[in-house]
C-alpha cells in the first residue's frame, strides 16, 4: 500500500479490498430494497431518497477510491479484481480501471445522481422508477469496469433493459415505439459485438476472454478486419454513429429529461470508450487501416447531425441532433490516430457527456412549466424565467465551443489531432478540417435560435406566469455548469486522468504502423 496515502479508516483494509466491486455493486444493492418500500407507488419521498441517498454514497466512494487508490500517471491496469465465475465457460468476475475507464466512471456516478435529483417530483410506479435507475447505474460501471468479455457484455445488454423500461413507462405519448426502435437497434447491433468478441477470444492459441490477454495478441488480414467491422457497427448504433443514428432522436424526444440525461450524459459515452477499448486497443492493425474511414464518418456525423438540427421543431429533439453532431468529433479523434486526437476524443466524451445532460436537464424544467417541447408554441420565456434561460443559454454556450468552456478545448484538440498527423496527406487533413468546421459554423445558429425562439420574441399568453428554478434545480445546473467551466479553463483537470493510457494507446499504435506498414497508406 502506498505509504503517501493518508491515515484513514480505509488504509487499514487489504491491498487487495475489492473497491471497485463495491462501486458496481452499491446501486444494484439499493435496487433490491426497492420492492420492500410500502406505498402505491405515487409518493416519490421514500424510494427517491433511498436512490439519491445510495447514489451519492456511491459517488463518494468512486472519489475517494480514484483519488486516493488509483495513479492516473500510470497507463496499465489498477485495482485489479479477478474471480472465477463460471469457470466452465471461462467467465471470470475480472474488473480493472485505468485512464480510459476512470473518468467515465466519474461522470457515469455524476449523472445518475443528478438524474435522481431531477426526478424528485416523479409521482407514478416511484419504485420501479427509481430501481431501474439504480441497476441502470450498476450496469453503466460494469461497462467501463469489466475486464473480461462475457461481462462486459452481459453488463452491456443488463443496461439496455432499465433504459427501454424507462422510456416505454415514463415516456411520452410515442413512448412504446420509440423504446421499441431503441430496443431493436441496440439488441441487433449487440450480437455482432457477441460474435466479434467470441471470434477474437477464439482466433488465438488458447481460448481467453480476458481483455488484457485478447490485447496482447496479433490479429491480422481479414479475420482482423471483420471482427473491426464488427465491433464498429454494434458499438457505433450506441455512440451513435451515422446511419445507425436514427433511435437516438426518438429516444430522446419520448424520455422525460432525466432519461435523456442519463441517453446523452451516460449512454452514448458507452460507445466511444468500447471503440477505444476493442477496436483501437484489440485490432490496431485494422484500425490503422480504417482510420481515414473513421474520419470521413466522424465528418459525416458532424455535419449532417448539425444539418439535420435545423429541422426539428422539438426542443429535445434538436438537443439530440447535436448530440449525434457533437459524438461525431470522437470518431474524428479516433480516427486521428495519435496522441492528440485520442486525447480530444475522451476529452470530448467527458466534455458533452456534461454539456449534454445539462440542456437536457434544463429543456426539462421548462417543460416542467409549460408542459410543451414545441418551439413553435414558446416564446418570452426569458422574462418569466431569466434563471432557466441564463442556464439554458450558458449550456448552449459550452456545447456551440466557446472558447473557455470544455466544448472549445475538446473540439480544438480533435482538430490539431487531425491536423498534425502527418500520416494522411496535406489535402485530406485540410478537406477533413474544412469539412468538420462547417458543424462549428452550423452550431451557434440552430442552437442560438433555438434559444432565441424560445425564450425571445412574442410571449405567449398561456405562459405568461410561471416559476423560475427552484434551489434544487439551482444545484443540479450548477453541478453540471461549473465542471463545464473549470475544464475549460483548465484542461488538465481531466487530461490527467487519462493522459498516461491514451499516450500509451497512440504508442502502440505508432508501433504497429512501424512494423507493420512503416507508413499509414495517405489518401488522396
Amino acid at each position: 500500500m502506498d505509504a503517501n496515502l493518508p491515515l484513514t479508516a480505509a488504509s487499514s483494509l487489504p491491498a487487495d479490498f475489492p473497491w471497485l466491486t463495491l462501486i458496481a455493486l452499491i446501486p444494484a444493492a439499493g435496487a433490491l430494497l426497492m420492492p420492500l418500500v410500502p406505498g402505491d407507488g405515487t409518493d416519490p419521498r421514500a424510494p427517491r431518497t433511498i436512490a439519491f441517498g445510495v447514489l451519492l454514497v456511491d459517488l463518494l466512494l468512486i472519489l475517494w477510491v480514484f483519488s486516493q487508490r488509483f495513479d492516473s500517471s500510470l497507463s496499465s491496469l489498477q485495482l485489479v479484481e479477478r474471480v472465477p465465475w463460471l469457470p466452465a465457460l471461462g467467465l471470470e468476475w475480472s474488473l480493472a480501471a485505468d485512464g480510459l475507464s476512470a473518468p467515465l466512471v466519474v461522470l457515469s456516478g455524476l449523472v445518475t445522481l443528478l438524474a435522481v435529483a431531477a426526478s424528485w417530483n416523479l409521482n407514478r410506479k416511484c419504485q420501479l422508477y427509481f430501481g431501474l435507475l439504480l441497476l441502470q447505474a450498476s450496469a453503466q460501471s460494469l461497462v467501463f469496469l469489466s475486464q473480461d468479455f462475457l461481462l462486459f457484455f452481459l453488463a452491456w445488454e443488463l443496461e439496455l433493459v432499465p433504459v427501454y423500461l424507462l422510456i416505454a413507462i415514463w415516456g411520452g405519448a410515442q413512448r412504446q415505439y420509440a423504446a421499441t426502435k431503441f430496443i431493436l437497434y441496440t439488441a441487433t447491433a449487440s450480437l455482432l459485438i457477441l460474435i466479434s468478441g467470441l471470434a477474437l477470444a477464439l482466433g488465438g492459441d488458447s481460448f481467453t476472454l480476458n481483455l488484457q490477454e485478447l490485447s496482447e495478441r496479433s490479429y491480422g488480414g481479414s479475420f482482423a478486419l471483420l471482427c473491426y467491422l464488427g465491433f464498429l457497427i454494434g458499438f457505433g448504433v450506441k455512440l451513435p454513429m451515422f446511419p445507425l443514428h436514427t433511435w437516438l432522436p426518438d429516444a430522446h424526444g419520448e424520455a422525460n429529461a432525466p432519461v435523456s440525461m442519463l441517453l446523452a450524459g451516460v449512454l452514448l459515452k458507452m460507445g466511444g470508450y468500447a471503440l477505444l477499448r476493442f477496436n483501437v486497443q484489440m485490432l490496431p492493425d485494422a484500425h490503422l487501416r480504417l482510420a481515414p474511414a473513421l474520419i470521413v464518418l466522424g465528418i459525416v456525423n458532424i455535419v449532417y447531425g448539425a444539418l439535420n438540427a435545423f429541422g426539428q421543431d422539438n426542443v429535445k429533439r434538436r438537443i439530440a441532433c447535436s448530440s449525434v453532431s457533437h459524438m461525431g468529433f470522437v470518431l474524428l479523434g479516433i480516427g486521428a490516430i495519435d496522441t492528440l486526437g485520442l486525447s480530444g476524443a475522451m476529452l470530448q466524451m467527458i466534455s458533452h457527456g456534461l454539456i449534454a445532460a445539462s440542456m437536457f436537464f434544463v429543456t426539462g424544467v421548462f417543460y416542467e412549466r409549460t408542459k410543451t417541447l414545441s418551439i413553435p408554441n414558446m416564446g418570452g420565456l426569458a422574462k418569466v424565467l431569466p434563471i432557466t434561460f441564463a442556464f439554458f443559454l450558458a449550456s448552449s454556450l459550452a456545447s456551440l465551443a466557446l472558447p473557455g468552456m470544455s466544448g472549445f478545448i475538446s473540439e480544438i484538440t480533435v482538430f490539431l489531432g487531425v491536423t498534425s498527423n502527418d500520416s494522411f496527406t496535406i489535402g485530406f487533413r485540410v478537406i477533413a478540417v474544412l469539412l468538420a468546421a462547417v458543424g462549428l459554423v452550423l452550431t451557434p445558429v440552430y442552437l442560438l435560435s433555438m434559444s432565441r425562439r424560445v425564450f425571445f420574441g412574442p410571449r405567449i399568453p398561456a405562459l405568461a406566469v410561471v416559476g423560475d428554478m427552484k434551489p434544487r434545480e439551482l444545484v443540479i445546473g450548477l453541478v453540471l455548469l461549473v465542471p463545464t467551466l473549470a475544464i475549460g479553463f483548465w484542461p488538465r483537470l481531466a487530461i490527467d486522468l487519462y493522459g498516461a493510457s491514451t499516450n500509451a494507446l497512440a504508442e502502440k499504435l505508432s508501433a504497429h504502423a512501424q512494423l507493420a506498414l512503416g507508413r499509414l497508406p495517405v489518401l488522396g
